[in-house]
């Protein structure tokens, strides 16, 4: 496992190609799926995947797939990773955004956070939230395992496996946690991928998905399109799998810091966190458009309501439902 700083200019080349190959490749992506949104057992699909947020605008779902589109495609394009950081990039990014798809389209919003699944699965009740929960901790620890482990031994790689996992399904959650707002999850995502990008083994991992997000982020905050369950996860995912390509030491910190702030969110809102941290709030509300004046009857922040006709994210404020700022929690899907 290659740890050093990226600093030449190939690596530099590469990863100016693969941002440029995932934003090409979003913005393709997005410009072809709003011409035409993809309908679903007969819904038309502007129903499907469109919602309205708090101004009373329309806002589309379908930043999540075109995300998930750019930063698959431009992956398996960008030079330099081998055949099986290829692979793994492919079903983490995939997987993970199909299931926070499903469950962005089939929520109920019944039951939210991890004790809330947990519980329904305990009376025997399946959400749809349990399903991506479970399903995204298989993702994790299958693209881990496809990934490898330079560990010389059996008993090393089995618990490289072990953490690798753990940290592709806790930064695939984490960033859904994140997408509150406009812009939000993307800049999260900026902002702790760019590091990665600089490593010498998980730029080609990051380069794509950094491209596609970066892409997609003026959509984002003007209001017109949120990444959704789909987009969350997915990018929380390739952010995890390129943390995997750290040494051992950081990534147990990082695998560390992902468990504090899942378990965190249970408890603590981190919007409401944002809002009172000056430093926070000011980089949250950086390029966004200005929340309604109080009394204004249309509600306050960036959040999003969603129409009687169309399924409600099973996760609360923790979807990209880009909630109202009046949601106290938020609790994992």
């Amino acid at each position: 496992m290659d740890r050093r700083i990226a600093s030449g200019p190939a690596r530099a080349a590469r990863l100016a190609v693969g941002a440029a190959l995932g934003a090409a490749a979003a913005r393709a992506a997005y410009a072809a799926l709003t011409r035409r949104p993809p309908g679903l057992n007969g819904l038309p699909g502007e129903q499907v995947w469109g919602r309205t947020n708090h101004r009373g605008e329309p806002v589309t779902l379908l930043e999540g797939p075109a995300f998930v589109a750019g930063a698959v495609a431009g992956g398996l394009l960008v030079p330099g990773p081998g055949g099986r950081a290829r692979a793994a990039a492919l079903l983490a990014g995939t997987a993970c955004g199909a299931l926070g798809g499903y469950d962005d389209l089939a929520g109920s919003g019944a039951s939210r956070g991890f004790k809330g699944h947990l519980g329904a699965l305990a009376r025997g009740e399946v959400t749809s939230g349990a399903v991506k929960l479970l399903g995204i901790g298989a993702t994790g620890v299958a693209a881990a395992a496809l990934a490898g482990s330079p560990a010389p031994s059996r008993t090393g790689r089995a618990f490289d496996t072990v953490v690798n996992g753990a940290i592709i399904a806790g930064s695939a959650n984490l960033m859904n946690l994140f997408d509150l707002r406009p812009g939000r999850a993307i800049k999260v995502g900026l902002i702790t991928g760019t590091p990665l990008a600089l490593t010498a083994s998980g730029s080609a991992v990051v380069a794509a998905p950094l491209g596609a997000a970066a892409a997609l982020l003026g959509e984002d905050l003007a209001e017109r399109a949120m990444l959704g369950d789909t987009g969350a996860n997915a990018l929380g995912a390739l952010l995890g799998l390129a943390a995997t390509r750290l040494g051992r030491g950081p990534r147990l910190a990082v695998l560390a810091g992902l468990a504090g702030l899942n378990a965190a969110s249970e408890y603590v809102s981190f919007t409401k966190v944002i809002a009172r941290t000056p430093a926070l709030n000011r980089l949250d509300m950086l390029g966004r458009r200005p929340a309604e004046p109080a009394g204004s009857g249309s509600g306050s922040g960036s959040g999003a309501s969603v129409p009687a006709q169309a399924h409600a994210p099973s996760d609360g404020p923790s979807s990209n439902a880009q909630a109202p700022s009046s949601a106290s929690a938020d609790g994992p899907a």
